[in-house]
């Protein structure tokens, strides 16, 4: 690996996994705890909702999914921006200090209202943190291995998804609903915070050095010199990549709230156990969170937009098999299904904005992206709790799995490949 200065007297930046070997690993670990932060939520909030607080419409019993969604969608605009504007390391301290009463909230709030409020927190946390470490990784991997970075950060977050989700469904089924369940989550908050605070290194100047050498094709629109503004309407509409990406990334997470918020409420009705349907909640993320090891590597090898349309169109049939099944056994197969299509698309997605985006505005488009992927979260919310409340559960899973078909196809008409070996 070659070691390059931005001047005689400046510290050596180097780009590539092996050459920030540390801090990268570091930053894996912070983002397993912020997958974790989310995975306390997974299988006791749907149980919650019904048994403690007796919401009846799915639609109210959605709402904390609902105020998490749209809070991190915003969120990770601004994380973008800001990480640009002060650095990296700010934001992601700024986003574990805003966590630190989430976990109490959960345990001990009152009334749903609590719950609500600690969801807007939580994706503001979200929002924040995951932002930042996808972008700090980025900036350290250089352009040659994002496939396979992207692939580690997001499958460090969702294995701790689902490691945290199993663990407090167990946790749930000896000692109740609340409050032991979330003191997994105040540990995290804590051992993260310390983390960021001491131990991750600012990287926003690995972003500056590859920018300056950095080569723009001649008639290009995605030079160095974009307003906020121009880098939103580049990703959201006029570039075919970045916007196939950001429409596929939105009915990724609207697949997300669909399991996180729905499946959970038609396990149960079935006669399943808290432990049970903990581990159908934590099987699909932890398939989905290993698996990307694998598939963002994979995408460095024969490119991106394959991946993404294959693993729309697995998720869509997964989803189609929830709704079509009645036992323990077709459900896991579905997890399993359901978690090898997200794995196959989520880093992918990412891979496709650092390869598109410029690195002097890399972090705003992220922003863009995530605003539209983590929407999902609030259009999932509320499409499958308004279908859920007017016609039924099996319904709401259907459309859902049309929908995410439609959205594969439009990858796969729409979007270019933008792997640099391809």
């Amino acid at each position: 690996m070659t070691t390059h200065t931005t001047s005689e007297t400046s510290p050596a930046i180097r780009l590539g996994l092996q050459a920030n070997l540390a801090q990268f690993s570091l930053l894996v670990v912070v983002n397993a705890l912020v997958g974790g932060m989310l995975g306390q939520e997974r299988t006791v909030l749907p149980l919650l909702a019904d048994d403690v607080f007796h919401l009846s419409a799915y639609t109210a019993a959605m709402t904390y999914i609902l105020a998490f969604g749209a809070t991190k969608a915003v969120t990770n605009f601004f994380a973008g921006t800001w990480s640009d504007r002060y650095g990296r390391k700010p934001v992601l301290i700024a986003g574990w200090l805003i966590a630190l009463p989430v976990p109490a909230m959960l345990a001990w709030g009152p009334s749903w209202g609590w719950i609500i409020a600690a969801n807007i927190l939580l994706g503001m946390n979200q929002g924040l943190t995951w932002s930042t470490t996808v972008i700090m990784k980025i900036d350290l991997a250089g352009p040659e291995r994002r496939g396979l970075a992207m692939g580690f950060n997001e499958a460090a977050g969702y294995v701790a998804v689902a490691a945290t989700a199993m663990a407090t469904g167990a946790i749930a089924e000896h000692a109740g609903l609340r409050p032991e369940p979330f003191l997994l989550g105040a540990a995290y908050v804590v051992l993260a915070l310390g983390l960021s605070t001491f131990a991750v290194r600012e990287t926003r100047d690995h972003a500056r050095f590859e920018a300056a050498r950095h080569v723009t094709p001649a008639g290009s629109e995605h030079d160095a010199e974009l307003t906020t503004g121009q880098i939103a309407r580049l990703t959201s509409l006029r570039d075919k990549a970045l916007s196939a990406a950001s429409q596929a990334g939105m009915v990724n997470n609207l697949n997300d709230a669909l399991a996180w918020g729905i499946f959970p409420l038609l396990f149960a009705a079935h006669g399943l156990s808290i432990a049970q349907i903990g581990l159908l909640a934590a099987l699909y993320p932890a398939v989905w969170g290993a698996g990307q090891m694998l598939t963002g590597w994979w995408s460095d090898r024969i490119g991106r937009k394959h991946l993404i349309t294959a693993g729309m169109l697995l998720q869509a049939a997964a989803i189609a098999l929830v709704a079509a099944g009645t036992t323990f056994g077709v459900w896991a197969t579905a997890q399993i299904l359901l978690g090898l299509g997200t794995a196959l698309v989520y880093p992918t997605l990412l891979a496709v904005i650092g390869d598109v985006a410029h690195p002097a505005w890399r972090a705003r488009a992220v922003g863009v992206y995530r605003l539209w992927r983590d929407g999902g979260f609030a259009v999932g919310a509320l499409l499958a709790g308004a279908l859920a409340d007017a016609y039924s559960l099996t319904t709401a899973i259907w459309a859902i799995a049309a929908l995410t078909a439609a959205s594969g196809l439009v990858v796969a008409l729409r979007m270019y490949e933008t792997h640099p070996r391809s």
